[in-house]
């Protein structure tokens, strides 16, 4: 029987000079924390492939984060801004409205463009998503010339940053060229996120070459990170707790890797938390494309991830309940109690861990 958890158990108290404000100077030169063995060892990330094997299986998420954020007023001169959290077709988006007073359904408000550029980008809000009591507003937006959605935030939109690190509101930011790059993987290819997978901004084509060369494979999953990945658990009872849905796909490609890693006795390690979700989503249900709502707490049984490569975590976060169950409640208190006594750097722009499924702690349950 495994213990019982409540949201208390999954707070921890962090120093604010310890949440990264800024990636490390070179992507594989962040440090990590290598618990993938009986003692941590404090390493640099450049140093995985000395952690892994010829045979092993690295999966990786290859979403794009879009330039979400869209700033604007409204008639009145109200000051907004928009952050697209999904594009739905036919030029509607579902998006996060930050604004004093909500415009009206119907109401159209107008967007700033990009320098050099002067298209008429603007938004119609044309109610809640994805229904009247969504947490989302749905929009039709659009310019003078018929641009779609993805092309209209490529040329006007500012990269979404989480919440924890500072940058200018009003989208006049003198480090976004570097965000631009660096808030990115280097194989982003599906755009949709309007969050980066941050364990695998620590890989560079240098890296990933001299795993490739070793006999370590390569595999991709698409899942978009929406911004409720940033959102603490709310309720003290983890069973009360409703997660935000996410579009992910397992593309038949790769779900034949990870039957031939599996079948010649390799380990699959999922790049971050995001994969781990959509190749677990994917085991419990048996559908490879769609939505996933999963919420993986201790006591979960993975399936089909052997290591797992992860940033530090947002106390009572969904993410650090999903690390526990992974690797074990006790051992993930103390990396992180190890993490911050050796002022190791935390988030989405900070260093990474190792982790080994502790298999122990797993049982079919899951909330």
């Amino acid at each position: 029987m495994s213990p019982s958890y409540s949201l208390s158990d999954f707070d921890f108290a962090l120093p604010a000079q310890l949440i990264a404000q800024h990636p490390a100077p070179e992507r594989s030169g962040a440090r990590l924390l290598d618990a993938s063995g009986g003692n941590a060892v404090d390493r640099i990330f450049r140093d995985l492939p000395a952690l892994l094997r010829a045979g092993d299986l690295l999966v990786f998420n290859d979403t794009k984060v879009l330039q979400a954020r869209l700033f604007g007023e409204k008639a009145t001169g109200g000051k907004l801004e928009l952050l697209v959290e999904r594009v739905l077709g036919g030029n509607q988006v579902a998006a996060h409205l930050r604004v004093s007073k909500k415009p009206a359904v119907g109401e159209t408000v107008t967007l700033h463009c990009a320098p050099g550029h002067a298209d008429g980008l603007r938004a119609t809000l044309l109610g809640r998503w994805p229904d009247a009591q969504g947490p989302l507003f749905r929009f039709v937006l659009s310019n003078d010339v018929g641009d779609d959605p993805y092309t209209l935030m490529e040329r006007h939109g500012h990269i979404p940053l989480p919440p924890y690190i500072a940058r200018e509101q009003d989208g006049d930011d003198p480090d976004a060229a570097q965000d631009a790059q660096r808030y990115q993987t280097v194989f982003a290819k599906n755009p949709g996120a309007v969050a980066a997978p941050t364990a695998a901004l620590h890989f560079d084509a240098s890296l990933l070459a001299q795993l490739d060369a070793m006999g370590v494979q390569q595999a991709h999953v698409t899942l978009h990170v929406g911004a409720g990945t940033f959102q603490p658990v709310k309720t003290e009872n983890l069973a009360e707790h409703r997660m935000h849905s996410e579009w992910y796909d397992v593309p038949q490609a790769t779900q034949d890797a990870i039957a031939a890693c599996k079948a010649r006795g390799g380990r699959v390690v999922a790049v971050g938390t995001t994969t781990v979700r959509t190749l677990e989503s994917w085991a419990a249900t048996g559908v490879a494309r769609g939505d996933t709502t999963i919420f993986i707490t201790p006591g979960f049984q993975f399936q089909r991830v052997d290591l797992l490569i992860t940033n530090f975590h947002l106390p009572k976060s969904s993410l650090m309940m999903l690390v526990s169950a992974f690797a074990g409640y006790e051992r993930i208190r103390a990396l992180y109690e190890h993490a911050i006594a050796k002022e190791y750097r935390f988030f989405s722009y900070g260093d990474a861990m190792l982790l080994a499924h502790d298999k122990s702690t797993s049982a079919a349950r899951a909330v």
